[in-house]
């Protein structure tokens, strides 16, 4: 899978463990993801461009660098928003913008509810983020919305994808990279990846059923 990034480190490894163990609480699974989103977040801007400028030490003035473009970061409601402090922990420059989406648990095709970006998106880099990549549904017109309103440049991010997410979304949008911490096995018959971590929104939020 050629758009296809997997961010293979040690310490997402470990961490992925954690989020897939059913028994873990809703309190330790959002940090958890919180942690996973922050090493992602340097991988994914791992070719960010820089513009030179100067700094004053305590004891010199000496060279320096800020970010050279804006970026733009875009959860994907609701379970988007656990993957977003960890972002901008490392952007905190970024601007964010958000998309509420939900699944026809019938249909499994995505229904918008909400949306709202900032100015720019055309000039921006924009980081999309959804912790699971399942039916492909979801990612694939978030990405839609955002082209619409002028975005060029678009990173998808996950933390877990299933091999038809990936196919769906490439297929419509092959300009867009896709990253994720794992690429699992399959969908079950009710759109869950397997083996996957559940519903990611109602682990995060205590709404599971």
């Amino acid at each position: 899978m050629k758009h296809l990034t997997i961010i293979d480190h040690p310490l997402i490894k470990r961490d992925l463990t954690i989020i897939r163990n059913y028994k873990t609480d809703n309190h330790l699974f959002r940090t958890t993801l919180r942690r996973i989103s922050s090493i992602m977040a340097f991988t994914v801007t791992h070719d960010l461009r820089l513009k030179k400028t100067h700094v004053q030490t305590p004891l010199e003035r000496t060279a320096g660098h800020v970010l050279g473009e804006d970026i733009v970061i875009v959860p994907v409601l609701r379970a988007g928003l656990g993957l977003i402090d960890g972002f901008l922990d490392v952007l905190p420059e970024a601007r964010v913008g958000h998309v509420g989406l939900y699944r026809n648990e019938k249909t499994l095709e995505p229904v918008d509810y909400y949306s709202k970006f900032p100015e720019g998106l055309g000039r921006s880099l924009v980081l999309l983020l959804d912790p699971m990549l399942a039916t492909g549904g979801s990612a694939t017109a978030a990405v839609t919305f955002l082209k619409r309103r002028g975005a060029r440049r678009i990173r998808f991010v996950g933390i877990v994808a299933a091999p038809e997410g990936v196919r769906k979304l490439a297929s419509h949008h092959p300009d867009v990279a896709i990253f994720s911490a794992a690429l699992d096995r399959k969908l079950n018959a009710r759109g869950y990846i397997l083996p996957g971590l559940g519903d990611a929104g109602d682990r995060m939020f205590g709404t599971e059923k």
